[in-house]
């Protein structure tokens, strides 16, 4: 599947980046390479693979994850306690969406 430059531009703008010429020719290529391959997947015989939501099987010995348990919890003043910026109980971060 081919991609454009336009539709490069086009993503880049709701990533909010800024791509050189350069870039989007090289997105071109790179994201056109990405896309033939997704092309391929689809072609694979997947009518007999049963959906699966993760690749754990429910409770087996082969789990690698451990049983969720309920702790103690960390506390606003601990959580804020490395953090830049703190103000009123919260994270303080710059704004980063200026549209």
């Amino acid at each position: 599947m081919k991609i454009t430059e336009e539709q490069v531009r086009y993503v880049a703008e709701l990533a909010n980046l800024k791509l050189t010429d350069e870039e989007v020719a090289r997105m071109c290529v790179e994201l056109g390479a990405i896309l033939e391959y997704m092309d391929k997947l689809n072609e694979l015989d997947t009518r007999d693979v049963e959906p699966m939501a993760q690749v754990l099987y429910e409770a087996e010995e082969t789990a690698t994850l451990r049983e969720d348990v309920e702790g103690p919890t960390l506390g606003a003043e601990l959580a804020l306690a490395n953090a830049p910026l703190a103000g009123a109980g919260y994270f303080k971060v710059p704004k980063v969406i200026e549209r």
